[in-house]
């Protein structure tokens, strides 16, 4: 239904002639509810609510439960779970062994690198100079050996490098590739022996990344990396300019913050490496399968058979020359 005033006209007064329209007519004629208009009015008339004692306790009390619970529950979820404080001590614990294992380990290798070399020097105490000399020239050539001499270090430096507009951490950081760039140039100038950060690079080097970590030879390194390379220096600082490397570094220098620089050293000592394990294989011995049947063979051409006619030699497409 809808409400009418008594003052209105008849034709003001008529019913909506659809019953969709009661809405429309609650709406335009009753926009405020019932409830909010009579909390208005008691506003206006100077009555405020009477709330009792008893249901602000209970109001109070039920704020009170519902904090301790959320607490408690909050609590419970960031408390660790036995079974998970269990795996975290058995894996601590295994790290731990594994350290001790691996140092182990390596003092073992140590001790018995140093046996290796007192045999060989009680191996060559009688050899020959040249002798000498010569596995002098080889170790120098394998890395195996150390070397000094006048040549050129090119330095590249991450560490505390602003960042231009639009880099990235990790691209404001020295990468492998970077490394590798910078390393073939120097070979490809005449280098005779690198290192980067005192870890000479021989034939089977290899210079990679794990993460943002460089390694050489599986050995992490941590800038600033300095590339150290024994040799003709004008042949190198050539190689680096002609290779476009040297473009390159300032390149970094410009887009990402990482300083780098090429200076030439009248003497430079690297550090041998100790000798490396080399592998080798070799094809097995090919074998018959005793499986597969043996082929027929015929009498060899220009022989005779038991009847004493000679055998065609067509079969194996050989001639008799007689």
């Amino acid at each position: 239904m809808t409400d009418t005033r008594p003052d209105q006209p008849a034709a003001a007064r008529r019913a909506p002639v659809d019953a969709s329209m009661t809405l429309l007519n609650e709406v335009m004629h009753r926009p405020l509810d019932p409830g909010y208009a009579a909390a208005a009015a008691r506003r206006a008339a100077g009555q405020t609510p009477h709330r009792g004692r008893t249901g602000t306790v209970a109001l109070v009390a039920l704020a009170v439960v519902l904090g301790v619970v959320t607490t408690a529950a909050a609590v419970q979820l960031r408390a660790p779970q036995p079974g998970v404080i269990a795996a975290r001590e058995t894996l601590e614990q295994e790290i731990l062994e594994r350290q001790a294992t691996a140092e182990e380990l390596s003092a073992r290798g140590a001790e018995l690198s140093g046996e290796i070399e007192q045999l060989q020097g009680a191996a060559l105490s009688g050899a020959s100079a040249d002798v000498l000399d010569s596995l002098q020239e080889e170790g120098a050539l394998t890395g195996t050996q150390p070397v000094e001499g006048q040549g050129v270090v090119v330095t590249l430096d991450d560490t505390g490098g602003g960042l231009s507009s639009g880099a990235t951490d990790a691209s404001s950081l020295v990468h492998d590739s970077d490394l590798q760039r910078v390393v073939n140039a120097l070979w490809a100038g005449g280098a005779e022996a690198v290192a980067i950060n005192d870890q000479r690079l021989t034939g089977l080097s290899a210079i990679r990344s794990a993460g943002d970590a460089v390694l050489v030879d599986l050995q992490p390194l941590v800038g600033p990396y300095r590339v150290e390379a024994i040799g003709d220096p004008d042949a190198m600082r050539t190689s680096l300019l002609r290779s476009g490397t040297s473009d390159f570094l300032q390149l970094l220098g410009t887009q990402y913050g990482i300083r780098s620089g090429v200076t030439t050293q009248s003497r430079l000592d690297l550090p041998g490496r100790s000798a490396p394990t080399l592998f080798f294989a070799h094809a097995p011995e090919t074998t018959v399968d005793s499986d597969a049947p043996a082929e027929e063979t015929g009498p060899a051409p220009g022989t005779t058979d038991g009847s004493g006619t000679p055998s065609a030699p067509h079969e194996t497409g050989q001639e008799i020359v007689e």
